[in-house]
């Protein structure tokens, strides 16, 4: 099949949440390097809140990341959560609707998304930020999904989310708290980044066992 279900894409949403509990450390570690060192902690809460949600009322794909785009807008602070809540909401409804997802639908949701985070934050790639990971995951899979499969469109999308993910270790910060630092920013992955990446795989990962059931 080129195409999973609705309902089933539940399972999407179930795998981000588990991802994201289960690299709480590590993310908050990154973080910590030239950050706060929140960054793990305050992602491991909006997405549990998430899954206590899911919990009492579970719903579709759609539902799934809409829920999850607004916990992490109302109950995260600092940047990422507006960034991420942006993200999951904008591709939550642009998939609303839709009872089966392809390659078309789902390719999308994820220009909403870069959209969505376009509209609130100036980064490009370059600036050490998520934007190194989605733009070009973005891209490759645009540039792939035109003559491919599903299954390759999404390959192409993790393999240059990982190379956007580690282009960061020799990027000196250019936004956020961060960039205050100048070049000892330099020689550590950006944490954005590696959330980025974590939720594209894992996406990516889930999605390609979806259409294999």
């Amino acid at each position: 099949m080129d195409s999973f279900s609705q309902q089933a894409g539940s399972l999407i949403v179930d795998r981000l949440i588990l991802a994201i509990q289960a690299n709480k450390q590590y993310l908050s570690d990154i973080d910590g390097a030239i950050g706060d060192g929140d960054h793990g902690i305050n992602m491991n809460k909006g997405f549990t809140l998430c899954r206590e949600a899911l919990d009492k009322q579970p719903g579709d794909f759609s539902y799934g990341l809409k829920t999850l785009g607004k916990i992490l807008m109302m109950k995260i602070g600092g940047s990422m959560g507006p960034l991420y809540g942006k993200l999951f909401l904008s591709m939550g409804k642009t998939l609303e609707g839709s009872p089966q997802i392809d390659k078309a639908a789902f390719g999308q949701a994820i220009d909403a998304a870069l959209e969505a985070i376009h509209a609130i934050s100036p980064a490009q790639v370059g600036d050490k930020t998520l934007m190194d990971v989605l733009i070009p995951a973005q891209e490759a899979y645009n540039a792939s999904a035109a003559g491919s499969s599903f299954a390759q469109a999404l390959d192409a999308m993790d393999a240059a989310a990982l190379k956007g993910r580690d282009s960061t270790v020799d990027m000196v910060a250019k936004l956020g708290r961060s960039s205050r630092l100048g070049e000892r920013s330099r020689g550590v992955m950006d944490a954005g980044s590696a959330s980025c990446y974590l939720i594209l795989h894992t996406m990516a990962d889930t999605i390609k066992e979806l259409l294999q059931a």
